[in-house]
């Protein structure tokens, strides 16, 4: 697994987008028992501190100690830095398994291997994604070529199973089923901004060049940015139970 987001970890937390309540509400119905959590890949523990409320303990794992650090903390959930393939829970120990914009970037054969690891029978797993933001028809063709034009060639490979929505990601789950989800939210145009400077492409360009290229390429859309812009993130939810 990559670090691509201890660098900027501090603007990754102020400006990635939250998950809907009915997210986790259709997670929940399918637990038969919320006993223990593993948030897998959480980074600033935006999921973990919402598997709280519900969980009697979560564990929250991640390769950054600088997105650790970014973490709300709560009693009952316990941060470790670990990474997705060895995470040094106890065998067969977790009722939920959730894996939020980060399972591209695993190892999926070991991944797999670790989740029948510490899995309880009929554990339950998830992992989604978000794509790229829906504003309006002008800046969503400005963000898309941002995305595909200025900063393509600094992307990771694996980034390619991003785009194509998971379709790569196999985990060997039973019961499968796949929900669509979305997040929405307002904006200014600091906040687009800041979002782009999340990016790990951006932050492999500047590594290359020295400069964002974020604040020049969306000058021209400042302007018309006069109030906070509605957005809408289209989530898309995998979820399947370990077979035993």
């Amino acid at each position: 697994m990559k670090d691509n987001f201890s660098k900027q970890a501090h603007t990754y937390a102020k400006f990635r987008p939250h998950y809907p309540a009915p997210l986790y509400q259709h997670l929940l119905s399918r637990v038969k028992n919320p006993h223990s959590a593993w948030d897998c890949g959480t980074g600033n523990g935006q999921v973990a501190v919402e598997l709280a409320q519900y969980f009697s303990q979560v564990y929250a794992t991640d390769i950054s100690q600088a997105q650790l650090d970014q973490a709300p903390l709560k009693e009952n959930i316990e941060y470790t830095v670990a990474s997705a393939e060895k995470s040094g829970l106890a065998d067969r120990s977790i009722d939920l398994i959730t894996v939020a914009q980060a399972a591209h970037w695993f190892d999926q054969d070991k991944f797999s291997k670790e989740i029948k690891r510490v899995a309880k029978p009929g554990c339950v797993v998830a992992y989604w994604l978000y794509h790229l933001p829906i504003i309006s028809p002008d800046i969503d063709k400005a963000v898309m070529h941002f995305h595909d034009q200025v900063i393509g060639d600094y992307w990771d490979p694996e980034r390619e199973i991003w785009r194509s929505k998971y379709a790569g990601i196999h985990l060997d789950l039973d019961q499968m089923v796949e929900d669509r989800f979305e997040y929405q939210t307002q904006w200014d145009f600091e906040q687009l901004a800041g979002y782009l400077n999340s990016w790990s492409a951006v932050q492999h360009y500047i590594k290359r060049n020295g400069t964002s290229p974020v604040s020049n390429y969306l000058a021209p859309l400042k302007p018309d940015w006069n109030t906070p812009k509605n957005v809408t993130f289209p989530i898309f939810l995998f979820a399947g139970i370990v077979s035993t």
